[in-house]
């Protein structure tokens, strides 16, 4: 990874430097990402179907990649998600991103997951790479979304 070792950990507690350095991370994921607040932070944390995962430099220092895990029953079983895969710029290529990916598995695995799900852009094809290196496969399906309309 980078020249000091870096850990991956699923947060348990927030805090203002958190809130900021996932603030700064946002428009590297999404040009229209608006800033989280800390109640939005400890939505994430607090919820029972999800896990903010973050890989810091030692000794609890900076942020360098981020992802939500997402788990949930349906009548089929166990199943999981991962979003909002993050990596910053200074830490690419540096196996920040296969830590994240390598703990969500884990993770997912550990919760009873039947399956471990993700999209990605496109145009994202570093990530695709890393994602069928660690074992994902491509699926042939389509991807619907509704979007919440707003009068005013």
């Amino acid at each position: 990874m980078t020249n000091q070792p870096a850990i991956v950990e699923v947060v348990q507690e927030t805090d203002p430097m958190l809130l900021r350095s996932l603030n700064e991370l946002l428009p590297q994921l999404s040009k229209n990402a608006q800033a989280m607040t800390m109640e939005n932070l400890k939505q994430i944390v607090n919820s029972e179907c999800s896990n903010l995962l973050v890989v810091r430099t030692a000794g609890g220092g900076s942020i360098l990649g981020a992802l939500t895990l997402i788990h949930f029953r349906i009548p089929t079983g166990v199943r999981a998600w991962i979003e909002d895969v993050v990596v910053d710029a200074s830490a690419r290529g540096q196996g920040v991103g296969k830590a994240l990916i390598e703990a969500a598995i884990e993770k997912s695995h550990n919760l009873g997951a039947k399956t471990l799900d993700l999209t990605s852009n496109p145009d994202r094809e570093s990530a695709h790479r890393l994602y069928e290196r660690v074992g994902f496969s491509v699926r042939t399906t389509k991807v619907y979304r509704h979007i919440k309309v707003t009068n005013g």
